[in-house]
């Protein structure tokens, strides 16, 4: 550029008149003076140029479509950047310790992803999008060890049945992940099959609840867009809450639990984990469904096809009379910081235009709870080993007697396997079981006749009653508040994000809990919740790669 302004500053034929350029040169010099400013705008910011590169961290699966639909992202390239972060972070750098094992084939099924995509267009509703599976979920071609030593190696020939499901929607399993061994354990993630506890990306010195800690672990850290993870108790929910994630436990009978390795199928759900609500429907519109292997979905056939998505409302709470669920949370060792993030969550609902119904009361449900003991009903024993059968030598054991035998578990499980292992065995027709069936119809009703009494549409409260926990203390309350309502009713709950305490550093969250598949109405408080609020924010720990 510089000689052509010497040029221009030495041309002999430049004239003036009365103290300006003649009209054909004036007008030639502006143009080339605009045109010298475009390169020089042009060479100082180059992003105006090209668009920026795709960022996985915290990318939703609307943004994903979206940038390969601009040709922004390709599959393969989508797959290699999660694997990277997976390398980066798992068992390196904070070494949150989350991926029991990749997915070797993840690239070579992202080229064939992209072949079909330039040929016909995506594969489904999730194609090419990468998930977590938890350890207890069949798996074609990946270990599924329970994360117990005793089943390592096994490798199934068949996938679970939500498995299956988002793989012919088009997800890439990318990874197994960590789970608390036999998934005995809500409070932290920790077993056999992988040395060392999981971390909570949040605060590497936490635990990250259980037992699909290591789906939330890696769904939080963005190693995956989302997961799967099981929940009996509280296994989806409460890790969910411990690393500002949604998770949804449906309506017993709404998703099937067939190929994975139960804990107690009178309670156990599977479904999914994601940062926002809109992912996580996005995965439960696919994973729904009736299964002749499960024959509790039987249920489920007269409450589909339903379109979920059509919940995401903004303004979902408008109108809802929202219940808060003290009976939840209240006790001697709640945490005042979470009982402040919650109060705030519930000011933010009623701001959002819902009617705040506090104290929501279940009459006599003390009363009922004091009366449950009367015996264990089928459980973990009754159902393991009838899982072992089903798979015959196809496993490495045939029993839970073998397990224990075999002594490859984690010491922390022994005495939960034994004490099993000794317990009756008590069939669906026992009389343990009616009256276990009995005890769960009393909890049912009266929940439905507290929420028909006070016109409640939903109750809410704190997930878990306290913080995160510091890995190995096991002296200070856990908080788990997950454990009663929806496991016992069979009716589905929903957590998400309402805040952090301790300085902002640990997260917490809030449950959305209904009647019986009433998921379209939780997931539109849910998401009205989560959109009046955003608390979900990507952990420190594990920053964009670059």
């Amino acid at each position: 550029m510089a000689p052509i302004l010497v040029r221009l500053k030495a041309d002999p034929h430049r004239n003036l008149v009365r103290g300006r350029l003649e009209p054909d040169r004036r007008y030639h010099v502006a143009v080339f003076r605009k045109l010298l400013t475009l390169v020089l705008l042009l060479a100082a910011f180059p992003s105006a140029q090209t668009l920026p590169p795709f960022e996985v961290q915290e990318a939703t699966i609307a943004q994903i479509h979206a940038a390969m639909k601009a040709g922004r992202i390709t599959c393969r390239g989508l797959v290699e950047q999660y694997l990277r972060r997976i390398d980066a972070f798992d068992k390196n750098g904070p070494a949150i310790n989350a991926i029991v094992v990749t997915n070797t084939g993840a690239r070579k099924q992202a080229d064939a992803m992209d072949q079909r995509f330039k040929q016909s267009g995506p594969v489904g509703p999730l194609h090419c999008i990468p998930m977590l599976v938890k350890d207890n979920f069949e798996t074609i071609g990946l270990q599924s060890a329970n994360g117990s030593l005793s089943l390592q190696g096994f490798v199934s020939d068949k996938d679970a049945f939500q498995v299956k499901k988002i793989k012919d929607a088009g997800a890439i399993v990318i990874a197994k992940t960590n789970m608390a061994e036999w998934a005995f354990s809500p409070v932290e993630t920790i077993n056999s099959i992988l040395p060392g506890y999981t971390k909570n990306p949040y605060a590497l010195d936490r635990v990250t609840a259980g037992s699909s800690g290591g789906t939330a672990a890696g769904v939080a850290a963005s190693y995956a867009t989302v997961g799967l993870g099981s929940d009996t108790g509280n296994s989806i929910r409460g890790p969910s809450s411990h690393q500002s994630l949604v998770g949804i436990r449906s309506t017993m009978g709404l998703t099937s639990r067939a190929g994975v390795f139960p804990l107690n199928l009178l309670a156990d759900i599977a479904g999914p984990m994601a940062r926002t609500v809109e992912d996580a429907v996005a995965v439960f519109q696919v994973v729904v469904g009736s299964d002749a292997a499960d024959p509790v979905t039987a249920a489920a056939a007269s409450h589909l096809p339903q379109n979920y998505s059509a919940s995401l409302v903004r303004d979902g709470l408008k109108g809802a009379r929202i219940g808060v669920l003290r009976f939840a949370y209240e006790r001697d060792t709640t945490d005042p910081e979470i009982v402040d993030v919650f109060m705030r969550a519930v000011a933010d609902l009623k701001y959002a235009g819902a009617t705040i119904v506090d104290p929501g009361v279940i009459d006599g449900i003390g009363d009922i709870r004091r009366q449950s003991g009367v015996g264990p009903c089928m459980g973990f024993k009754y159902d393991i080993n009838r899982f072992f059968a089903d798979h015959g030598d196809k496993i490495p054991v045939k029993s839970l007697t073998e397990v224990i035998k075999s002594r490859r578990f984690h010491p922390s499980v022994q005495t939960r396997l034994e004490s099993a292992e000794a317990g009756v065995v008590n069939g669906p027709e026992s009389e343990a079981c009616k009256a276990e069936i009995t005890y769960r119809d009393q909890v049912r009703a009266a929940v439905n006749k507290a929420m028909d009494a006070q016109k409640i549409d939903a109750w809410v409260y704190p997930t878990w009653s306290n913080p995160p926990r510091l890995i190995g203390d096991l002296n200070t309350p856990g908080g788990d508040n997950s454990q009663f309502f929806s496991p016992t009713t069979g009716f589905p709950a929903i957590q998400v994000p309402m805040g952090y305490t301790r300085g902002g550093r640990l997260p917490a969250g809030i449950t959305f809990f209904g009647r019986a598949w009433s998921e379209p109405a939780l997931i539109k408080y849910a998401y009205a919740y989560e959109q009046a609020t955003h608390h979900r924010r990507p952990p420190e720990s594990a920053p964009p790669l670059r």
